[in-house]
């Protein structure tokens, strides 16, 4: 049988693949710190608890669903008592009432050492319900309902004051929770943990300190398979490799934008490297012990053009600007504003102001749609697998964002942006990323930057065994 757009003989690599990375080594040693330790769950119960002393909660639910692929729709349930898979935490507010985790209700389950939650007494199964997959009449939303609900009464809460923690795919049980106790009362109070994020503990520093050396290990690998006639594919699996060999725990936290014009934010297809690609490495989540890093870096293949250099050095430039600011009791807003000055100095901009500044993904002025142009935009490789790209992407030039950054915490945390409408203080202990970007279509693109702890007397690079400036591969 013949396969279908087979590719040609010149780009069929299978024998290369395990070799790539023949004579590898980082250029510094990556240090692992392990788990955080259980003290660290402890503090964390204690000041959870006495929020919800303050705020009159009887008991607080945490809830953390299953969205596929073995991923949870958030990190609540990890950040308190280290359990990475869905479930419903009950957390009295008496101290000397134990934790209860009512889990597993899925299939995408995980099993010790890694499934162990700390700190809680009792796991109770609720399993997996429905006809079709299950054969059992029912539905896993109202047999955990009826589980969590069950268990509240026995322990004294019918009447009580609820706290929950959650997101959206909470409201299901939240709603059936309600109708099973109509004489209690419930609130939202994920703003408890959400809080609590704003800064990193010294273990929790060094935990991204480790995800950040992840990532430049990566990055690293991926500079020594980048060469013309390589695979973004192989470029990402290198990456992958390398991080995850040591430890990371996810290899779908980052993406590889590739062509002659620096699109960022993409996935590997088959695009061969050429002279003239400019490649970006936008590690958007390198994962360690559930916390992550994003850092990002370019690659110039060969010859570009006078205007994709100047956008290169713009770029870097906005990064260390921002940089150069970073250290305790300095207003967010104006790290931020300075990122933006190489921009106006240059004429890309006329303002820092992120609510007038264009930007890739905008909307018109008057907040209507924005039509995406259509036009084939010639792609060999991709039209080598039968297929056409048809539209512009992105529909405007400007930054990828209207900031230089955002907070680096665990998943599904809300961010705090570094954008000039924050006029938050930094603290010592913030983790966040400064990346400076801008993305012209068919022209341009960039998107370089940095992960940053605030120390008590400045910043440390948690990024820095990686030049900012883009990597140089020739092309012969």
């Amino acid at each position: 049988m013949t396969a279908l757009n087979p590719a040609p003989s010149a780009f069929r690599a299978d024998l290369r693949f395990e070799r790539l990375l023949d004579g590898f080594e980082p250029s510094f040693a990556f240090e692992p710190v392990g788990p955080l330790p259980e003290g660290e769950f402890v503090d964390r119960l204690r000041r959870i608890r006495r929020e919800a002393t303050v705020a009159g909660y009887d008991v607080i639910l945490i809830h953390a669903d299953s969205i596929g692929s073995y991923k949870v729709s958030n990190s609540y349930l990890r950040y308190v008592c280290d359990w990475a898979r869905e479930g419903v935490l009950v957390v009295p507010t008496d101290d000397d009432k134990p934790l209860t985790l009512f889990s597993i209700f899925s299939s995408s389950v995980l099993l010790p050492p890694a499934g162990e939650p700390v700190l809680v007494e009792d796991i109770w199964q609720v399993g997996t319900w429905g006809r079709e997959t299950y054969n059992r009449p029912g539905k896993t939303v109202d047999k955990v309902v009826e589980a969590i609900g069950d268990f509240l009464q026995r322990e004294g809460f019918s009447v009580a004051q609820i706290g929950l923690i959650g997101d959206a795919t909470s409201k299901p049980y939240w709603d059936g929770l309600k109708a099973h106790l109509p004489k209690s009362g419930f609130a939202d109070c994920s703003s408890i943990i959400d809080r609590m994020q704003k800064i990193r503990s010294p273990r929790e520093q060094a935990v991204v300190r480790a995800a950040a050396q992840l990532a430049d290990i990566g990055i690293e690998a991926a500079y020594h398979v980048i060469r013309p006639g390589v695979t973004d594919h192989e470029i990402y699996a290198a990456f992958t490799y390398a991080q995850m060999a040591r430890g990371g725990e996810t290899g779908d936290g980052y993406q590889i934008g590739i062509n002659r014009f620096g699109t960022h934010c993409g996935k590997p297809y088959g695009h061969v490297v050429r002279n003239g690609d400019l490649i970006n490495l936008y590690i958007s989540a390198v994962i360690y012990q559930g916390y992550t890093a994003q850092i990002a870096r370019m690659i110039a293949v060969g010859d570009i053009t006078d205007k994709q250099e100047e956008v290169l050095e713009m770029c870097v430039e906005g990064v260390e600007k921002a940089a150069a600011l970073v250290r305790p009791g300095t207003l967010v807003s104006d790290v931020a504003n300075a990122s933006f000055e190489p921009y106006i100095e240059r004429g890309y901009l006329t303002s820092a102001d992120s609510r007038t500044m264009p930007y890739n993904w905008v909307s018109e002025d008057d907040g209507q749609p924005r039509l995406v142009p259509r036009k084939h935009v010639p792609d060999e490789d991709w039209e080598r697998q039968g297929r056409k790209l048809m539209h512009v992407y992105p529909a405007t030039l400007g930054p990828h964002n209207p900031n230089v950054g955002h907070s680096v915490s665990m998943q599904k945390f809300q961010n705090y942006n570094i954008q000039s409408n924050n006029h938050d203080l930094l603290e010592e202990g913030m983790t966040f990323v400064l990346h400076a970007q801008w993305l012209e279509p068919e022209v341009a693109g960039c998107n370089v930057g940095d992960c940053y702890l605030v120390t008590a007397d400045g910043a440390e690079n948690l990024s820095c065994h990686t030049p900012l400036a883009p990597h140089r591969v020739k092309a012969d």
